[in-house]
């Protein structure tokens, strides 16, 4: 499967101006249909992007005097900023 590769930072930036564009309301119907379609495949892929990204974040914490890497747990994360 050959793919352009591009960052999420720059499908972040497309999907922007997307929005933008769409927001003006001078594009034809057709023109935003096809934006519009443009935007949902930038979404899934900076979806997919950010839900891989959560999955490979670790964090390195301290028990017992040890480090070790744990997976990242947002809940708990969020249970410490409480």
């Amino acid at each position: 499967m050959t793919k352009d590769k591009h960052s999420f930072e720059e499908d972040l930036e497309k999907l922007q101006k997307i929005v933008d564009e769409l927001a003006k309301g001078k594009l034809t119907l057709a023109e935003s249909i096809k934006k519009y379609e443009e935007g949902v495949k930038l979404i899934k892929e900076c979806s997919l992007r950010l839900n891989e990204a959560q999955r490979k974040v670790q964090l390195l914490t301290k028990k017992n005097g040890k480090f070790s890497l744990e997976d990242f747990d947002e809940e708990e994360l969020a249970e410490e900023e409480k």
